[in-house]
This record gives structure tokens, C-alpha cells and sequence, in this order.
């Protein structure tokens, strides 16, 4: 059997995108720093050439380069920051409320297991000594626990330090040679392919700023409904919880699970009632169905052209395959995916087309 050009050329190239694939999964924890910053370098390089050229040549490029990844890491800290205040305020809390939670807890337990012919009872006393225990430790005792465990993982404390330093480091470097990187790759497309290629590529390029654009006004959307959702419900720490759960989105389940923790116990804290648990039900399962079922689906997937449920598989799919990165990327992935499918589909519509005729 032979193959004609064509077919040669189609194999040759899932050949390569396999070995890709293949190197991309081998070497996922070396990569992950070098992806992360790739990425981002993606989308912060149009704001350092829009300050490069506003500083027509008088400003250096790494003036530029520097003051975007500054504001970038002041952005990552501050959210990161915003849990602080609520750590302050829940710490003293949980000293005064955790008592008066086993104690309601206990008294509304025992007699909902005694109606289920369940004899049992909480051990108060001993649960409240070991919670306060903890919780009245001072602050040079929590510190020496964080680096026994520290010491007993080293391995992962090293590999996140690591991370935390280089990923600022290649960021710098591919920001500031972003276009030489572009015009190297360029050099390696054949000639005959560079109209093709740079037609792909613009396309892609359009479509993953859609997607940009639609992930952030997602986050914004729903920032604002968490904080007055929580508001509404009068939680006093409506505003930082609800804002970190909105722009923590950028990274998919997680962020949300954090915040939702965060709201569990802050309402839990300061209601000791069911209420807590009602309204963090409320907020932040709505919240969830909305920006799953109609958000998310339409500003990001309908933006890029993704069905809802080829989001939640690519999720799932480059999660599975790359591990945490693979969920970061997996959406900017799958849009430049299906702008090779499309054009895959339209060369084979055309192809049967002609040969009809």
C-alpha cells in the first residue's frame, strides 16, 4: 500500500505531536516551572511592548520587563495576601466559639442519634482540650511545627521553592526575548507552510485573547457575587473571602476550595449555627452552578468555541495527563486544538469536494 504526499506529511506531523505529548508527560515536573512561565509570558508580553512603545526606544526594554512582572507579583501576592486578615480574625474566634460549637454540637447530636435508636455521645471535654491546645499555642510553637514538616517533606518544600524562584526567572527571560523566540520558531516552518502557519497562528492567537479576556471577566463576575452573596447573609468577612474566591478561579476546583473552606469556617465561627452552613450552601452552590452552567460556558467556552462539555473534559482529560499544570493550560489548549481541528476539517471537506467534482 502507498501513500501519497499528503498522507505521508499528516503522519509525519501526529508523529511529532506524539512525541510531544510523550515528552510533555516524561518530563512534566521539570517542565512545569518553564510552562508556567511561558504562559504567563504570553500574556503579559502585549502590555511590555505597549510600554515599550510608548517610550518610543528612550525607555529600555528591561525597565519595561521589569515593571510588569513587579506588578504581576504584587497582584499574586496581594491575593494571596488577602488571606491574612482572615486568618487574624478567625484565629481569636475559633478560641472563643470552638468550645460553644462542641457544645451545640453535641447537644443536637445526641439526641437526633438517640431518635435513630443510636446510643452515643461526644466526648466534649477531651475534643475542646485538644482544640484549644492548638489553638492557644504561641506562635514560636506553630513555627516550629511548619519546619518539622518542613524538614519531614523536604523534598516537596525544595521543589516549590524552587518553582517560586524559578518560574520569575525564566518569566524574565522569555518576556524579554519573546519576539526572538517567535521568529526562531518561524525559521524552523518550511517555507511552502509559513502562509499556513501564520494564518493558524493568528488565528490561535485571536482566539486564545478571547479567551483571556472571557477568564477575567468570568473572575470579576463572580468576586462580586461571593462577597455580596456572603454579605447579604451578613458574614463579617464577606468582602476578602468573597473577592479571593473570585479571582482564585484563575486556577480551576482549587481556588474554589479554598474559599469555600475559608467561608465554612468563618461562618461556622461566627454564627455557631446551622446558618453557616445554610448560607455557604446557598452562596456558594448557586455560585457554582451559575458560573459552571452559563458564565464559564459562555464568555470562555462559547468564546473560544468549546461545547460546556468539552470544558469540563479537557479539565478533566490535561489534569489526569499533566497533573496541576495540565488543568491550568487545559483551556488555552483545547483552543488552539480546535483551530487545528477546524482547519484539519475544512482541508478534508475541500479535499472531498474536489475529488467530487
Amino acid at each position: 500500500m502507498q501513500f501519497t504526499p499528503t498522507q505521508k506529511r499528516a503522519a509525519a506531523w501526529c508523529l511529532i505531536a506524539a512525541l510531544v505529548v510523550l515528552a510533555l508527560w516524561l518530563l512534566g515536573p521539570v517542565l512545569t516551572p518553564f510552562m508556567v512561565a511561558a504562559v504567563l509570558a504570553y500574556a503579559l508580553t502585549p502590555l511590555v511592548n505597549r510600554l515599550d512603545d510608548m517610550g518610543r526606544g528612550r525607555l529600555p526594554r528591561v525597565v519595561a520587563v521589569i515593571l510588569v512582572e513587579l506588578l504581576f507579583i504584587l497582584l499574586a501576592l496581594s491575593l494571596l495576601l488577602m488571606i491574612v486578615p482572615i486568618v487574624a480574625k478567625e484565629i481569636p474566634l475559633m478560641r472563643e466559639q470552638v468550645p460553644l460549637v462542641f457544645d451545640k454540637l453535641n447537644a443536637g447530636l445526641t439526641p437526633w442519634l438517640a431518635q435513630l435508636g443510636i446510643k452515643a455521645s461526644l466526648d466534649v471535654g477531651s475534643l475542646k482540650a485538644v482544640a484549644l491546645k492548638y489553638l492557644n499555642a504561641n506562635y514560636e510553637d506553630m513555627f516550629g511545627s511548619v519546619l518539622s514538616s518542613l524538614r519531614l517533606g523536604g523534598s516537596v518544600a525544595l521543589a516549590i521553592l524552587g518553582n517560586a524562584v524559578l518560574i520569575p526567572v525564566a518569566l524574565f527571560y522569555l518576556l524579554m526575548d519573546w519576539d526572538r523566540f517567535v521568529a526562531r520558531l518561524l525559521e524552523l516552518v518550511p517555507l511552502p507552510m509559513r502562509s499556513a502557519f501564520d494564518s493558524f497562528t493568528s488565528e490561535a492567537d485571536s482566539v486564545l485573547g478571547q479567551y483571556l479576556r472571557g477568564q477575567l471577566l468570568v473572575m470579576l463576575i463572580m468576586a462580586a457575587f461571593y462577597a455580596t452573596g456572603l454579605a447579604l447573609f451578613g458574614l463579617d468577612l464577606a468582602l476578602p473571602i468573597g473577592i479571593f474566591t473570585g479571582l482564585a478561579m484563575f486556577i480551576p476546583y482549587l481556588g474554589f476550595g479554598i474559599g469555600l473552606i475559608l467561608a465554612i469556617l468563618a461562618g461556622l465561627l461566627q454564627f455557631a449555627s446551622i446558618k453557616a452552613i445554610v448560607m455557604v450552601a446557598v452562596v456558594y452552590g448557586i455560585g457554582q452552578m451559575v458560573e459552571s452552567l452559563y458564565f464559564t460556558p459562555r464568555l470562555v467556552g462559547e468564546r473560544i468555541g468549546l461545547h460546556p462539555l468539552a470544558v469540563i473534559f479537557a479539565l478533566l482529560a490535561f489534569g489526569q495527563v499533566f497533573g496541576f499544570v495540565g488543568v491550568l493550560i487545559a483551556l488555552p489548549a483545547s483552543a488552539v486544538l480546535l483551530v487545528a481541528i477546524r482547519r484539519i476539517k475544512e482541508r478534508y471537506i475541500t479535499s472531498r469536494l474536489y475529488k467530487g467534482q
